[in-house]
């Protein structure tokens, strides 16, 4: 498992993803006029600022993720499973270099 290709892909998600929930909270901020207006407009507006909210937090949740990667690569437990304690599949890893669960662990976190 090469650490270092990993560390700089965990880094450029976590730049991509600060930059990503800061532009949609822009965004969903911008989406009120604050003008009064029709009721019609006032509820695109609001479903749409609810959207941008609701990819924010996606776009969170991923950066709060790739975030924990980092600090137990820093610690040495990188590709641990946080469940069981056996390696993380390097596959799942490259596919996914913020998962804290072997592919068994996380099919439980599914449901």
């Amino acid at each position: 498992m090469n650490l270092e290709h990993l560390k700089h892909r965990l880094l450029d998600k976590e730049r991509e993803l600060t930059a990503a929930v800061s532009q949609l909270t822009g965004e969903a901020r911008e989406t009120s006029s604050g003008e009064p207006g029709d009721p019609a407009d006032e509820a695109v507006s609001s479903d749409q600022k609810e959207i941008l909210f609701e990819e924010g937090a996606l776009e969170w949740q991923t950066l709060t993720q790739v975030r924990e990667a980092l600090r137990r690569m820093q610690a040495g437990g990188y590709g641990i499973c946080v469940d069981c304690g056996r390696p993380i599949e390097p596959a799942r890893l490259e596919a996914v270099p913020w998962t804290p669960y072997c592919f068994a662990d996380q099919s439980k976190h599914d449901g």
